[in-house]
């Protein structure tokens, strides 16, 4: 897999039914490893080494409903009253973060109402969160105990 823009932890990968399967520690199990689920994987560790944030909170493929449609946040993490804080959208590193994008995950923090809002590829990252009528984009992501 290719080498992203975010810290390297050690990987836990293993071989099964022919493909490589990569251990998600939120939800406890082997997934396909997939190009976007590698983002995932590197996102959600980056936030527990390095940003602090108490795996606990991180909840993965969190379900909604959207214009009578069931659509997935990739990553949800809250705060200690069980809010969502921070919603995250993971891309493979070969996506070009677009427009159509942003407008996804706008649609589910219409559902949500969490504090920020991320959009990542591995390769570039933009935190943001909603102010009025306009986009307020942060120079970094925000530290666990900065909530």
């Amino acid at each position: 897999m290719q080498k992203l823009n975010l810290p390297p932890y050690d990987v836990n990968l293993r071989k099964m039914d022919g493909k490589i399967h990569i251990f998600d520690p939120i939800r406890k199990k082997f997934l396909v490893l997939t190009p976007e689920e590698w983002v995932r994987q590197h996102f959600i560790q980056f936030l527990i080494q390095h940003k602090n944030y108490p795996s606990g909170l991180i909840k993965t493929e969190s379900g909604l409903k959207y214009h009578e449609r069931k659509k997935r946040t990739d990553v949800t993490v809250f705060n200690r009253k069980m809010e969502p804080f921070l919603l995250i959208e993971c891309k493979a590193p070969e996506v070009k973060i677009s427009n159509n994008t942003f407008a996804q995950i706008a649609n589910y923090y219409s559902q949500f109402k969490a504090k920020y809002m991320i959009i990542t590829n591995g390769m570039e990252h933009y935190c943001f969160r909603p102010d009025a009528k306009e986009l307020v984009f942060e120079k970094d992501i925000p530290e666990f105990s900065d909530f």
